[in-house]
């Protein structure tokens, strides 16, 4: 039997998190104990996976009785996280995993503070000329 490779798969409105290295030592280089890394409120991390988002119902479903409502189309909010992105998010609300040996993060897009994302991907955008008006 020949083994397959795994495919690690988000669901939900749930953000897959590689936490950043370096959160055991202050800015001089002292390492801290693991019990004054408990007591951090805020960790951070680059964001490996992105779910779909919070499934929502579709408006048309509010109108038709339940017996008519065919399937429909799964519909999602999505989400603000990107792959890629450097993610601030509350310590507490993660839950952290091993996945093929590599430690991740999965956290709730809602508790997630700030995203930091690279201006790459604006650049093809045109930005506001003044001039033109």
């Amino acid at each position: 039997m020949a083994l397959s490779e795994k495919k690690l798969i988000v669901v939900g409105d749930r953000v897959l998190i590689e936490p950043a290295e370096g959160e055991e030592r202050t800015n001089v280089g002292l390492y801290l104990p693991p019990t004054a890394i408990d007591k951090q409120a805020v960790k951070a991390g680059t964001v490996v996976a992105v779910g779909p988002g919070t499934p929502v119902g579709s408006p048309a479903d509010l109108d038709d009785e339940p017996w008519k409502i065919g399937p429909t189309e799964a519909r999602y909010m999505p989400m603000q996280a990107q792959v890629g992105d450097h993610a601030l998010f509350f310590r507490k609300a993660s839950v952290e995993i091993t996945f093929e040996g590599t430690r991740y993060l999965v956290v709730p897009q809602g508790a997630i503070l700030t995203l930091a994302r690279s201006d790459e991907e604006d650049e093809d955008e045109e930005e506001f000329d003044p001039s033109f008006l």
